[in-house]
């Protein structure tokens, strides 16, 4: 009897072979596809299905245990956008309509706008709003030559672009106004005396540094995974605590009283939207206002930008992809000011003074923040002085939110306590700034930089 095992099957016939063999060369394919974007894609796709997940629970139990502070300074708190832009500058578009919503939106007091010095038309302070809109306080401002940010000017203020630091800032004294410094990470006039407050920290060198080497290709590969789904983290990532700015805002502070604030820096300028044309195409414009590309759409294009976006309207915007919206910038960090009444001169006196604190508020809302110093009865507030008293002197802080204080004298560390309020007692004079930070996945994050109380020493 014949064995069956040695019955020889029929070849396959040659479509099924190359049938075979193209399902073969198109899984193979499909395999070095998923690598290469994995590869490609590691670090955002980690971000949006591990970190960010994580981050965004983080947030939302740290600020489902605020605690409010029933502490009284004496003063009113205020929230504010400052350094912020509007279609006035070159690089926005943003109307006043739409940031007196976002000051409703997110609940922001007053804003101190820099619109950019232009000398063909540098009368701005003519055409910015002015004064309370519908309970919003909107302040005028410059951003100039040298990081300076010219306020408390009276309209019709013409100031020029081109002077020279110490030309500007004595134009600036005789009119009324206040020099205050953004930009700070920058070299900067720091010798002169018009000088009262400046900025400890602005997002835009933090974004700028991530188009550098390899953070450029982290950022947008962020942003193409993670920008719908994880906004604030996406945007939060490329934080950086201001080192060298603290240390010169420490140096200074040594030899003199100047006030730190934080600094918004909104423009609405970072991304790319699309917008259907009146002869059926699509146009590419950069968020900015500049027309990048315009693209002829055929039956089948069309169709599918129609599925993706929705109905085409002539001269109506089709996507947006925006990683700075005005909202999301003015949530991103918030100054805290404390004043008597919600006018300009208070306000720019208080931040001039150092009556005010930065705050992270994307994180967590950090209104109600307090750092004092006591001496018995007496105390005083962020920004103010009180007779050093040794034994006595106590400085004293407290936060709606569990956070690791950090006391620094002149720039360095001198005492840190967990908790919810810290009490603890120096054994020397100067100005001492304070810290906080909140614990995010087992790492403390910088949340609120407030500036120093002066503790002097007491005359014989």
């Amino acid at each position: 009897m014949a064995d069956g095992s040695n019955v020889s099957r029929p070849r396959p016939s040659l479509p099924r072979r190359l049938l075979r063999w193209t399902i073969r060369g198109l899984l193979v394919l499909v395999a070095i596809l998923v690598v290469l974007f994995v590869a490609v894609f590691h670090r955002a796709l980690y971000n949006r299905f591990s970190l960010f997940p994580r981050q965004q629970a983080a947030w939302e139990t740290i600020r489902a245990n605020h605690m409010p502070v029933a502490i009284s300074t004496g003063y009113k708190e205020y929230r504010g956008i400052i350094h912020s832009h509007s279609y006035l500058s070159h690089d926005s578009e943003v109307p006043f309509e739409h940031i007196l919503q976002v000051m409703k939106d997110v609940g922001r007091d007053f804003i101190i706008l820099s619109d950019h010095c232009q000398e063909n038309d540098n009368n701005l302070y003519g055409l910015q709003w002015k004064g309370i809109h519908d309970g919003k306080l909107f302040i005028q401002g410059f951003e100039m030559q040298e990081g300076f940010m010219p306020v408390g000017l009276p309209e019709g203020t013409v100031l020029s672009c081109k002077d020279d630091a110490e030309t500007l800032a004595r134009k600036v004294e005789e009119a009324g106004g206040r020099v205050f410094i953004i930009h700070a990470e920058q070299p900067r006039h720091w010798e002169l005396p018009q000088i009262q407050a400046m900025e400890i920290y602005n997002v835009h060198p933090d974004f700028m540094e991530e188009l550098k080497g390899a953070r450029l290709y982290r950022l947008i590969t962020n942003i193409l995974i993670n920008l719908r789904a994880y906004p604030d983290q996406t945007i939060r990532a490329i934080f950086d605590p201001p080192v060298k700015v603290l240390e010169t805002w420490d140096q200074l502070s040594i030899n003199r009283d100047i006030g730190g604030f934080g600094g918004n820096d909104s423009h609405q300028n970072v991304g790319i939207y699309g917008i259907y044309t009146e002869d059926g195409g699509l146009l590419l414009r950069h968020a900015e206002g500049k027309d990048l590309k315009k693209y002829a759409l055929n039956p089948v294009t069309r169709l599918l930008l129609r599925i993706c976006c929705g109905p085409l309207e002539p001269g109506k915007e089709v996507f947006r992809i925006q990683l700075d919206p005005y909202e999301r910038m003015a949530r991103f960090t918030c100054t805290h000011v404390l004043a008597h009444d919600l006018t300009e001169e208070e306000i720019l006196s208080a931040i001039a003074g150092g009556r005010a604190f930065v705050g992270f508020d994307m994180i967590a809302d950090s209104t109600g923040f307090v750092y004092m110093a006591r001496n018995g009865n007496q105390k005083v507030v962020m920004g103010e002085s009180i007779d050093f008293v040794p034994g006595e002197t106590t400085l004293q802080a407290f936060s709606p939110h569990v956070v690791r204080f950090r006391v620094l004298r002149y720039g360095k560390v001198v005492h840190e306590e967990d908790g919810a309020s810290m009490e603890w007692k120096p054994d020397q004079p100067g100005k001492y700034r304070l810290e906080a930070y909140l614990n995010i996945l087992g790492t403390w994050t910088p949340w609120v930089y407030t500036n120093p109380v002066n503790l002097r020493e007491k005359s014989s």
